[in-house]
């Protein structure tokens, strides 16, 4: 473990920290992943209630990526680390990339059920292209750069049995 708390010096008072672990949830133990990408159902909740327009959805993704990247390169440096696991703002960004499929007037609690599967398989899998990026891009946009290819893996096949299932 990096030891992103161990390393930076007043981390409890920096929105980055928060931001960069969205809220704390990288903190938690196992799989701070999995924890990460469930505190951003929530959002993905929210968001998906009020936007019903993929370019405005979109546009907040966008948005979010870079206060991520920003609170990722501050954790980054900070701390002294690369890619330390308490980091989840990129998983934040990639399930909701992933939940793309479901902007619209309906979705079901069902539909981000299988966004997060998807989104949870593609980000520990890593298949080509994914797994290049998360080996050759460096910094923060590397950190976020693998989740974003995820999140679209994700929402490609969230669409494809979307399509084949209608749930």
């Amino acid at each position: 473990m990096s030891g992103l708390r161990d390393n930076w010096r007043g981390w409890k008072r920096s929105p980055s920290f928060w931001c960069a672990t969205w809220f704390g949830c990288g903190l938690i133990r196992p799989a701070p992943g999995t924890w990460g990408t469930l505190g951003a159902v929530p959002l993905a909740w929210g968001l998906l209630s009020v936007i019903d327009d993929r370019l405005s959805y979109l546009l907040m993704i966008a948005g979010l990526y870079l206060i991520g990247v920003v609170a990722t390169e501050w954790a980054q440096k900070a701390s002294n680390t690369s890619d330390a696991g308490e980091i989840v703002i990129d998983e934040v960004v990639g399930f909701l990339i992933a939940c793309l499929p479901l902007v619209g007037p309906l979705f079901t609690p069902v539909d981000l059920v299988f966004a997060f599967g998807l989104f949870r398989f593609f980000d520990i899998v890593k298949p080509f292209p994914i797994g290049d990026i998360d080996r050759t891009i460096k910094g923060a946009h590397g950190v976020m750069l693998d989740d974003v290819a995820a999140g679209f893996f994700a929402a490609i096949w969230l669409f494809v049995v979307k399509l084949v299932l209608p749930l």
